[in-house]
């Protein structure tokens, strides 16, 4: 299949929230097998999104007043449509970023799965929830949610739809606005996964995309929005949350990992090979939840490695927009850069390659082979910063309890994978692990693929969680509303204070023995 067309990215360009943007400067956009370069995109001002914003706050207040259900209707048509025009999608997808077909089906498969687990959650989630109230029969407690209002996303270039819109379709259901900023190496990919909403029947207003410089349009949307979702690294994720903390806005992320797994002596080592090919090399590694760090035990570790390094020099590396391929490129000069450098100083350092450890550019000017490295000392950058490319090292550990300690030696926190002799050994291993996702006898899709389930990450790898209940309420405002019946807290009237002062102490130690209570 061919890259998307010139019709495609002129139709898609149009939807832009830039005015005038045949006037505009424009930044080109290119293939990343290739290089090439296959369209342009306006470049947003800061103007360009304090006025996205505005006409979003209008249209959201009418949107809040539509019943859940109406919105959930529209979500529905767009899981529909999103599954309809699936190859078009999967061909932006690996035009912008380089990934392989694999990769890119994931994407459009998680945004069908996370429209619809919200269209159909939506409605009980935000339903007004009678609670206990302080004493029973005398007062009534409801809580309520409101929308946030208007939800600022700044979404990143390694899942360029996933992270673009999955994020905006909870906070529209909650009943809110969203302006969003892409990366400006993928923003075509946002758009065409926007453009599906407003054909579902989505107020082009309620979802604006407006392309430009982080430093411009994303600070502008931090400035003016009421609410900050963003996904990328940890660096950029603390300096928006302090400008965010500064307006006393909320603010969610999801950041950094340097992800563990563990394989224990019983686990069958094939099975885990091929997963652990899955874990480490989706997406060419540029993942944040993929497998960097692998602990095996030290009566396996030398069978595993041999099973995984030939299994990795043997992976199917290359340019294509046909399944097959294991592994596209990277997406920019920059990540090539940070793979080779964190080889090379672990190389230096006295690590040794089992397997790939070179780029290729006979294949494309941003293919990397993926890589495998052993005996990786603690003073190499690579042990504990993020690679965020295909490159992963093992590190035999004599027991458990070892590999347990060093996954958990990490500023990081977001994603793990446990492989063990029975399930429910995996399982005890993972709830010792500090993450915010296990995966036992996996890598990282079970748990990202749980929408149900609160996703999200400890330590520096972000605040806040998406899918689950959480993933959308956070964009709610909650409310609590009391309702005082029979008599208020003065007592029945012509009761003297004194003996209503005396009543009340014994009637509230009753009501511990209450349900409830």
């Amino acid at each position: 299949m061919p890259a998307p067309t010139a019709a495609t990215f002129s139709r898609l360009a149009a939807l832009a929230a830039i005015p005038d943007a045949a006037d505009r400067p424009t930044r080109p956009v290119v293939e990343a097998f290739t290089g090439t370069q296959l369209a342009t995109i306006p470049i947003g001002t800061a103007a360009d999104a304090i006025d996205a914003v505005e006409r979003a706050r209008a249209a959201q207040k009418e949107w809040a007043r539509r019943p859940v259900a109406e919105r959930a209707a529209i979500f529905h048509r767009y899981r529909d449509l999103v599954l309809k025009h699936r190859d078009e999608l999967m061909d932006m997808a690996q035009a912008e970023s380089g990934k392989s077909r694999a990769s890119a089906q994931e994407e459009v498969l998680d945004i069908a799965m996370t429209a619809r687990h919200y269209a159909r959650a939506a409605e009980k989630l935000l339903k007004p929830k009678r609670v206990q109230g302080m004493l029973p029969l005398l007062t009534k407690t409801v809580v309520r949610y409101h929308p946030k209002g208007v939800v600022g996303v700044i979404s990143p270039w390694n899942y360029p739809m996933t992270l673009a819109v999955s994020d905006g379709i909870a906070a529209l259901l909650a009943g809110n606005a969203v302006v969003l900023k892409p990366d400006s190496q993928t923003p075509y990919c946002a758009l065409a996964c926007v453009e599906l909403m407003y054909e579902a029947g989505l107020p082009r207003d309620l979802f604006a995309v407006v392309p430009g410089p982080g430093s411009v349009v994303g600070t502008a949307l931090v400035e003016n929005t009421d609410y900050l979702m963003f996904t990328g690294s940890s660096a950029t994720g603390a300096l928006l949350a302090e400008q965010a903390g500064r307006r006393l806005i909320g603010f969610s992320a999801e950041l950094g990992g340097k992800n563990p797994m563990i394989v224990t002596a019983g686990a069958n080592l094939r099975e885990v090979t091929d997963a652990a090919v899955r874990a480490c090399y989706s997406n060419s590694g540029q993942l944040c939840i993929s497998v960097e760090r692998i602990y095996v035990e030290q009566s396996v570790a030398a069978e595993f490695t041999r099973l995984f390094g030939e299994r990795v020099r043997n992976m199917k590396v290359g340019p294509g927009y046909e399944f097959g391929i294991e592994m596209g490129s990277l997406v920019s000069e920059d990540q090539v850069k940070t793979v080779s450098g964190h080889i090379d100083d672990a190389v230096v350092k006295g690590a040794t390659v089992v397997a790939g450890g070179k780029a290729r550019p006979d294949l494309g000017p941003l293919f990397f082979e993926p890589t495998v490295l052993t005996d990786v000392p603690e003073d190499a950058e690579v042990y504990r910063s993020e690679t965020f490319g295909p490159l992963v090292s093992i590190y035999p550990v004599p027991d458990v309890d070892a590999a347990v300690a060093a996954a958990n030696d990490t500023e990081y926190g977001l994603n793990a994978s446990v492989w063990a002799r029975t399930k429910a050994e995996g399982e005890a291993i993972a709830a010792r692990i500090l993450a915010g996702t296990v995966n036992v006898d996996e890598g990282y899709a079970p748990a990202w693929g749980s929408t149900g389930a609160p996703m999200g990450g400890m330590g520096i790898s972000g605040v806040g969680r998406r899918h689950g209940p959480d993933g959308l309420l956070k964009y709610c405002e909650s409310q609590t509303v009391a309702t005082t019946r029979v008599l208020n807290l003065g007592g029945p009237r012509g009761l003297p204070p004194k003996i209503w002062a005396k009543i009340l102490p014994p009637f509230v130690k009753a009501l511990q023995y209450l349900p409830g209570r």
